[in-house]
Parts: C-alpha cells; sequence; structure tokens
C-alpha cells in the first residue's frame, strides 16, 4: 500500500508551484515591457533555445510550447510582422515551414531573457530547495527513483 502523502511533502509542492507561477508571472510582466506578449517571448526562446540539430519548423515549435500548429503559426505572424523571425518553406520538402530568429528578435529577446537569467540567480535558490525538499524526502518511493532515473545511460565521470 503506498505511503500517506507527507505534511512535509504537501508544503514542498505548495512552494515548488508557488514559485514556479511566480516566476512565470514575473516574466510575463517583463515580456510586456520590452513590447512582447508572454507567448511571443516563449516562442522566441524556444527558437533560439532549441538542441543543436533540432530544425525549427511550426511542429517543432508547437510541441515545445504545447500549442496547437494553428496557434504558432499566428504567433508567427505576429512576429514575422514586427521582423522577429522569418519563416521560409524547407528545400528538402516544401510541406514544411521553418523558422529563422532575425537580429531584431534576438536583441528583444536578450533583454528579457537577461532579465530572467538574473531573477534566476537572485532567487532560484528557493526554487531548488523545493524540488529538493520534494526529492529527499520521497526517500526510495520518489526522490531516488526519480533521480536515478535520470542517471540512467550516462558514463561514470560525464
Amino acid at each position: 500500500m503506498a505511503k500517506e502523502v507527507s505534511t512535509a511533502e504537501y508544503q514542498a509542492l505548495a512552494e515548488l508551484r508557488y514559485r514556479l507561477r511566480k516566476f512565470v508571472r514575473e516574466g510575463d510582466a517583463v515580456a510586456r515591457a520590452a513590447g512582447l506578449e508572454p507567448q511571443q517571448y516563449l516562442l522566441l526562446l524556444a527558437l533560439r533555445g532549441l538542441p543543436e540539430g533540432v530544425e525549427a519548423t511550426i511542429r517543432t515549435l508547437a510541441d515545445r510550447l504545447a500549442l496547437k500548429h494553428h496557434s504558432v503559426v499566428e504567433l508567427v505572424d505576429r512576429l514575422e510582422a514586427h521582423g522577429y523571425v522569418r519563416r521560409s518553406r524547407c528545400r528538402d520538402d516544401r510541406r514544411r515551414v521553418l523558422v529563422a530568429l532575425l537580429q531584431r528578435g534576438e536583441k528583444l529577446l536578450e533583454q528579457v531573457a537577461r532579465d530572467r537569467i538574473g531573477e534566476l540567480r537572485a532567487s532560484g535558490a528557493a526554487l531548488v530547495n523545493a524540488i529538493s525538499s520534494l526529492l529527499e524526502n520521497g526517500g526510495s518511493r520518489h526522490g531516488k527513483h526519480a533521480v536515478n532515473s535520470s542517471k540512467k545511460g550516462r558514463k561514470k565521470g560525464a
């Protein structure tokens, strides 16, 4: 039978949720102050932060943002109208649309990202503490499994 959720786990979950929402809410405000809607900032961030070798297609961006295809198309339309991104057809498959970050978009993104990174450096320890508390308090039931599963497949010393 599963062990009951402890008071400490409830507190850690509540703290984690609070810290995440606070970070997102403040990020939305910073994006708006820079002249972007929060979803536009998130698209620029997803675009700039794609892993190496991953093509910046509408489908990829929709997946990374957990949005529907048509919603990403609308975001790209607005960002393209402001000169922040450019879209083009894939040479190999004309059905696929690629999105590229333009210099103007990169400058705006950097302005917002710099603020968000600064905020994480200033108050990120509380977020890390909430996560650590959940992993540690869970013992073998949650924490150790979560930590060990992330280490699978890694080489020693990597």
